[in-house]
């Protein structure tokens, strides 16, 4: 009964707003250090660049494995509208460190960076993938650091594949898909990109070849080797050369 009758009594210490706050700015910092490995995390509303990062694998309409590190195209998409219609952005810097993935999403990435009417700059770190590839070269300029590294290859199919011809003409017209972009948006030719792609004894168990640094520019994919500094000036400089944003127009009513 004595029990029951003091946890029907009220809390002689409740916690006062004070102790309150001190308690969400604690969770506040714990989830900093966990999201980011730091309590501390440089502020960005004043910029008037946009860095999208496409890191690990690009998921497509399948939900990856939660050990997996992905980039979900539904989550960048809302970022790229986003920043086509602030006009506080004044240019996109994408950073890539990405294995590939999903086609489809990563040509729809790729489609989009490049019908952005704001400058565009990408820069590829540790490596730029498979489908990272047509990501990498969608941008106005690109860069590529002189140890990063890019495989190119042909299309794969996973799961169930159906042996008939009709098949393999789907993976060849995917696989044109890729080509037509590739070479659309670089200085690389289609014969020598196709080269690349279906070469032999480049890669242990599989077709293709893995470009590094110098060579991705030599080729003609990309721009320019260089870092996250040259790729922010070259950003500035495309701002600079495109002038200021036109004022939205007034609507008469």
């Amino acid at each position: 009964m004595n029990q029951e009758y003091r946890s029907n009594q009220p809390d002689q210490n409740p916690p006062q707003p004070q102790d309150q706050g001190k308690g969400k700015e604690k969770d506040g910092i714990l989830d900093k250090i966990q999201q980011l490995g730091t309590t501390n995390v440089p502020k960005m509303e004043e910029s008037n660049i946009h860095v999208l990062t496409i890191v690990g694998q690009i998921e497509g309409h399948m939900q990856l494995p939660p050990q997996n590190k992905t980039t979900k195209y539904e989550h960048v998409i809302p970022q790229l509208v986003a920043a086509e219609q602030n006009k506080k952005i004044e240019g996109l810097l994408v950073i890539l460190n990405t294995v590939g993935g999903d086609v489809e999403a990563g040509l729809a990435l790729a489609e989009m960076i490049s019908s952005l009417s704001k400058p565009t700059v990408t820069l590829v770190l540790g490596g730029g993938h498979s489908i990272g590839v047509p990501i990498a070269v969608a941008a106005d300029y690109s860069y590529i650091a002189e140890t990063a590294t890019m495989t190119i290859h042909p299309v794969r199919l996973t799961g169930l594949v159906i042996g008939v011809p009709q098949t393999f003409e789907y993976m060849d017209k995917m696989q044109d898909r890729v080509i037509s972009f590739v070479t659309r948006n670089s200085n690389i030719s289609e014969e020598k990109f196709k080269d690349l792609m279906l070469s032999k004894g480049n890669l242990t168990r599989d077709i293709g070849t893995n470009v590094i640094g110098e060579d991705a520019v030599k080729y003609g994919m990309i721009d320019e080797v260089g870092g996250i500094g040259k790729a922010i000036q070259k950003l500035n400089e495309l701002i600079e050369k495109a002038g200021p944003s036109s004022e939205p127009r007034e609507v008469v009513q």
